[in-house]
């Protein structure tokens, strides 16, 4: 079993800037997310990790290689986005137009995934994080990675919605003693 799971978001987009929704479009980095994704490699170094993941999407890998784990990380699928359908591309606000107090956690996205397939595939990734006997370095993006941290903490899939993360922030999960905890988030 790992002691420690870590998690790094893509840096910014135009899209994540924006408040956009964005599953399957595959934007890259706008300059500001390059450069701050670059900071990661020195918050990063010194730290050796049995196993690196990523997301297929060009977002994640991007901000993987500017943290110095290009050659290192290995493409997982199931670290995709929540994929959101209909609601690609468009904001919160705009979707609470027409379906008020919606969440991406609470309610249907049209034509996307539901809470119950993106908990499935991310339960594979946490399966997969606590079968290494190493720390784990994980590349994603803010919905899908939400819900693994909440999965690692054994909560449900929902519980994610309280756990905010940022473009190019490293998180860390791990244990005390054998419970699964929260050792830093965010940062």
């Amino acid at each position: 079993m790992t002691n420690e799971l870590w998690v790094c978001r893509h840096g910014e987009t135009e899209w994540s800037r924006d408040g956009k929704h964005t599953s399957t479009t595959d934007l890259p980095l706008t300059d500001e997310g390059e450069q701050v994704a670059a900071t990661l490699a020195q918050r990063l170094a010194g730290t050796s990790f049995e196993l690196v993941l990523t997301s297929p999407r060009l977002r994640a890998r991007h901000t993987a290689e500017l943290a110095g784990f290009g050659d290192a990380a290995e493409v997982d699928e199931d670290l995709v986005e929540w994929d959101y359908g209909d609601y690609e591309g468009i904001t919160t606000d705009e979707i609470r137009k027409t379906v008020p107090g919606w969440t991406v956690f609470n309610h249907p996205t049209p034509g996307g995934e539901t809470a119950e397939q993106v908990g499935e595939r991310l339960h594979r990734v946490v399966d997969r994080a606590r079968a290494a006997t190493g720390r784990v370095l994980v590349f994603g993006h803010g919905h899908s990675l939400r819900v693994l941290a909440a999965l690692w903490l054994q909560q449900d899939v929902v519980d994610g919605r309280h756990l905010r993360l940022d473009t190019a922030t490293i998180s860390t999960l791990g244990f005390e003693r054998e419970t699964p905890v929260l050792l830093r988030w965010n940062t």
